[in-house]
């Protein structure tokens, strides 16, 4: 799925644990970057989870509410949730909604592996009413997609990580850059916040 540039959503509620901005002016989204800056999260460690989470059909807001008040569970430490972005669908279906996206970063609690965590964000997409099968690009209520697991590298039929386009998608890297600014890419050589002003609009 691809995205246009986001922009940040505004008069969205707030679940426990999401932080919801108001539309930023420029001189506040100046500040708001130096004051992410200033307070850097701690660079990936082996359980460190980065996740994106998006929805355009039924109420999204609703549904990122819910899946960031259901991410809580799997965290041992440290769970950040990002502001919310509008971003208008490409690549799909004529008519489609617009997406309102989303991260969260955490450190997993023991026990938690990349094939645990995949069949939980699995559940909960189901449980938010997203069909098991669907065509390609299609609205979903629900789509939450695991990013970065510590440096676990994987390249198996059911779970790619680090996420093979995420670097490439600014609708990704905008949410993901208030949480996990310094996290890095498995063998590449900018973290996130780098790799967002690299980022064109996709």
């Amino acid at each position: 799925r691809k995205h246009s540039r986001g922009t940040r959503a505004s008069g969205t509620r707030a679940a426990a644990g999401c932080a919801v901005a108001a539309p930023a002016t420029v001189p506040a989204r100046a500040a708001r970057w130096a004051a992410v800056l200033s307070t850097r999260a701690a660079p990936a460690g082996d359980r460190s989870v980065l996740i994106a989470l998006g929805a355009n059909l039924g109420d999204p807001h609703a549904a990122v509410d819910a899946a960031c008040a259901r991410l809580q569970v799997f965290a041992a430490a440290g769970f950040r949730a990002s502001s919310r972005y509008r971003s208008a669908p490409v690549d799909c279906p004529p008519g489609s909604p617009v997406f309102i996206n989303a991260a969260v970063a955490f450190e997993a609690r023991e026990g938690e592996t990349p094939a645990t965590l995949l069949r939980a964000l699995q559940a909960i997409e189901l449980a938010c009413g997203r069909a098991s099968q669907r065509a390609r690009n299609s609205p979903r209520p629900l789509d939450l997609d695991l990013i970065l697991f510590g440096q676990h590298v994987c390249a198996e039929a059911w779970l790619t990580l680090p996420h093979p386009r995420a670097h490439l998608r600014r609708f990704v890297l905008e949410a993901a850059a208030e949480v996990a600014p310094d996290w890095r890419w498995p063998g590449r050589d900018a973290a996130v916040l780098g790799r967002l002003g690299r980022c064109g609009a996709a």
